[in-house]
């Protein structure tokens, strides 16, 4: 199975705040090459992709589970606590949530990630 890579920035509150300002008036055209998903320091991304998260998106990638009841049974972890941690990598774009059938089925959108830092 190919890999499929991330780019995720590191940048300040501050700076995303600029950029994105600058981006809305015109003045600064993202890079096709540039990251999409932004995080304000190491740590908040080493909290998104702490070692229990990559555990599950492995879980997810390997074992395709159908549903948030499945993947609770897979993983040992509780609904509520992978609803929670499902929805905040969403968030980023990391997982896919799709409602099928009254179900939610996560689906794993990038196995790698490439960390660009802007200080």
């Amino acid at each position: 199975m190919a890999s499929k890579v991330m780019k995720i920035g590191i940048m300040s509150k501050e700076d995303y705040k600029h950029r994105t300002i600058a981006i809305a008036k015109g003045e600064y055209k993202p890079l096709k090459n540039e990251p999409k998903v932004w995080f304000e320091s190491m740590e908040s991304l080493g909290q998104v992709l702490s070692g229990q998260n990559q555990k599950l998106l492995r879980l997810i990638r390997d074992q395709h589970p159908a549903s948030l009841v499945e993947l609770e049974i897979l993983s040992g972890r509780k609904k509520s606590n992978l609803s929670r941690t499902l929805k905040t990598l969403s968030n980023y774009g990391i997982v896919d949530l799709i409602k099928e059938n009254g179900k939610v089925k996560p689906i794993v959108n990038a196995t790698d990630f490439h960390v660009e830092l802007r200080l």
